[in-house]
């Protein structure tokens, strides 16, 4: 059962933060439809904070056993006595048969076959990088800014096709390379893309990512941009989704954009910019 909470701060990052502390949930769990913009007045005159409304599903609740009303007639009516026994003279008991007892005669029953553990997932296997090739540049670059992080984790780097790359980062310990929502990672998909592409003949593109973040973030959004398209289809008016970066735009466009009374667009500027997904006949 979908409910919704309404929540202000002085800016919309904050009003969200405080709908999740109320409700003691992720981002991830909730969908967030912007319905006022902080104003910050004149010299502090008629500032009014963010407004939100938070819509999070809940437990449907569950319904008590009906309880049976006895009727007047049933009430009021008496007991009635309970008969007196007359004394009777005992009787020789006849001399008691044994039987076999249940659990001698009953049949064993078979057993449920048990269900087989899945296979641990094979690690993935990495072919090392050529020296001097655009991978082997990734690789370095990428580890010395890991080594100043104080991290351990490994990167491996591969082509994908002619202009693009994607690196993995192994190794323990990977959330806080990830970030909340992918931030720390997509800064260091940045920092790469810029140092290595000053070195790199052409224009190429290098993905980063740790512990498949980037596929189930990917999951999560396209799920998010179905659900919010559902409810602008029934409400028919437009919701304005938190704001994303161009990647997260992306995968919001194009999960909508074959959805028949849908269109999606983009408004603002960055850091703020935010599609807006809209109902049209």
């Amino acid at each position: 059962m979908e409910k919704t909470l309404i929540a202000t701060g002085k800016t919309i990052d904050l009003a969200i933060e405080s709908a999740l502390a109320q409700l003691g949930l992720d981002r991830d769990s909730v969908s967030v439809q912007v319905l006022t913009q902080a104003k910050s007045g004149f010299l502090g005159l008629g500032a009014t904070p963010a407004k939100v409304e938070v819509t999070y599903e809940a437990p449907d609740p569950v319904p008590e056993a009906p309880k049976v009303a006895l009727s007047s007639a049933s009430r009021s009516k008496p007991k009635a006595a309970a008969p007196v026994k007359q004394p009777q003279t005992p009787k020789a008991e006849p001399a008691k048969t044994v039987q076999p007892k249940a659990e001698d005669t009953k049949t064993e029953k078979p057993q449920k076959a048990e269900k087989k553990p899945e296979a641990p997932k094979m690690p993935k296997t990495y072919a090392a990088a050529e020296p001097g090739s655009t991978e082997d540049k990734i690789e370095q670059f990428l580890k010395g800014l890991l080594e100043h992080m104080e991290s351990q984790a490994v990167p491996h780097a591969w082509k994908v096709d002619e202009n693009t790359y994607k690196v993995d980062l192994v190794g323990d310990d990977l959330g806080y390379l990830i970030g909340r929502r992918g931030d720390t990672l997509d800064a260091i998909q940045h920092l790469c893309n810029y140092s290595v592409k000053k070195f790199a003949e052409g224009h190429i593109r290098i993905n980063v990512d740790a512990e498949e973040y980037r596929e189930k973030r990917e999951e999560s959004l396209r799920r998010y941009a179905r659900k919010k398209a559902q409810q602008v289809l029934k409400a028919r008016r437009r919701c304005s989704l938190e704001p994303m970066n161009a990647y997260e735009r992306h995968v919001i466009h194009a999960t909508l954009q074959e959805m028949e009374n849908i269109t999606t667009h983009s408004t603002g500027t960055e850091p703020n910019r935010r599609v807006v997904i809209e109902y049209v006949k």
